[in-house]
């Protein structure tokens, strides 16, 4: 079946020619998720709705509580989530383009766990306990839709298989080439091709889920068999389980490319290792930062200080006090968040 929103596409480059070196095009598939997440990166920078200026912190929500045992819960994601940044950090630090291609058996998975982490922190001082990836990444689509998070990040994509919606990406619609994005146009219609061939890809798997269970099976009406065909009318039937497709289900595209099969893929690839990691590593900053701001509300600032100065050696005056003075100090110092933490 062909997605009908595919039809609606509109080509940015009708004159674009199709390459013919076989090298290049073995290299298609993975300078195409170097695109992907570069223009994520590339509308994060330049977007003027970016700022923590836009979070719900400032808009004076409700100011949320943790006991003792949720801020010791909270304090372990985070170093998690820390050491994990820290470890790519250090790659990308460390490597020319050679290492740098050959340690993305790492630092894909490295990067979404990273942000898993922190995102798991966050949820906990919403309330959201679990390790459940599926049930992290319903709950922060959810919050995603709440305009939780800055308006440059709160583009999703909803509706059925074959009717797929983008949402908060006014220039989706547009079909994206091959080069990198260098204007927001770009940008916006290689993230929205991303939104839409991962919520695919989120739909397929839940059909494969759902058929392999005969308690939870479609089945075809006339020989009650476990239907091996789809049509729209059975699409429909599992769309409620898919939830909305975020930033955050993007990411997790990392996880599952982290394959052997996959990743050698990207290994023997054309492309500009360099440049993916300084991608990566920019957007996992920038989510880390957006939930350290909320973490920090609720611990409450001098508490959140206190934790960062204790950190383990290898975290102490890195990256994590950087964006503590630069953007959660200036956000939260002159206002009275100082009662989060519960007695």
């Amino acid at each position: 079946m062909r997605e009908k929103d595919e039809e609606k596409v509109v080509s940015m480059f009708p004159e674009e020619a199709q390459t013919t070196d076989k090298v290049w095009q073995k290299s298609i598939p993975a300078q195409v998720f170097l695109n992907y997440f570069f223009a994520i990166n590339y509308h994060i920078q330049h977007a003027s709705n970016s700022g923590l200026d836009q979070l719900a912190i400032v808009r004076g929500n409700e100011k949320p509580t943790l006991n003792e045992q949720e801020l010791e819960e909270v304090k372990r994601l985070l170093i998690n989530c820390w050491s994990t940044e820290y470890a790519l950090r250090s790659t990308a630090e460390l490597g020319d383009e050679a290492y740098l291609r050959n340690a993305l058996h790492w630092t894909f998975p490295q990067a979404f766990y990273a942000v898993f982490s922190g995102l798991q922190a966050f949820l906990l001082t919403r309330g959201i306990k679990t390790n459940n990836e599926a049930w992290v990444l319903r709950e922060a689509g959810r919050l995603v839709v709440k305009n939780t998070y800055p308006q440059a990040i709160s583009f999703y994509a909803s509706g059925h298989y074959d009717d797929f919606n983008i949402r908060r990406l006014p220039l989706a619609h547009y079909k994206p080439g091959l080069q990198i994005a260098a204007k927001e146009l770009e940008a916006q219609a290689q993230v929205g091709q991303f939104l839409r061939t991962t919520r695919r890809q989120k739909a397929k798997l839940v059909r494969q889920q759902i058929q392999a269970n005969p308690a939870t099976a479609i089945r075809s009406s006339k020989s009650g068999e476990v239907l091996q065909k789809f049509g729209p009318q059975h699409w429909q039937q599992l769309t409620w389980r898919l939830g909305y497709t975020t930033l955050f289900d993007l990411l997790s595209r990392l996880r599952i490319s982290s394959s052997h099969r996959e990743i050698e893929r990207f290994v023997q690839a054309d492309i500009d290792f360099t440049l993916f990691h300084e991608s990566l590593l920019q957007i996992v900053s920038y989510l880390n930062g957006i939930h350290e701001c909320y973490v920090a509300q609720a611990m409450g600032l001098e508490a959140y200080k206190a934790f960062v100065k204790a950190l383990p050696k290898h975290l102490q005056g890195s990256f994590v006090e950087a964006r503590l003075q630069q953007q959660i100090n200036p956000l939260l110092g002159n206002q009275d968040y100082e009662l989060g933490q519960a007695a």
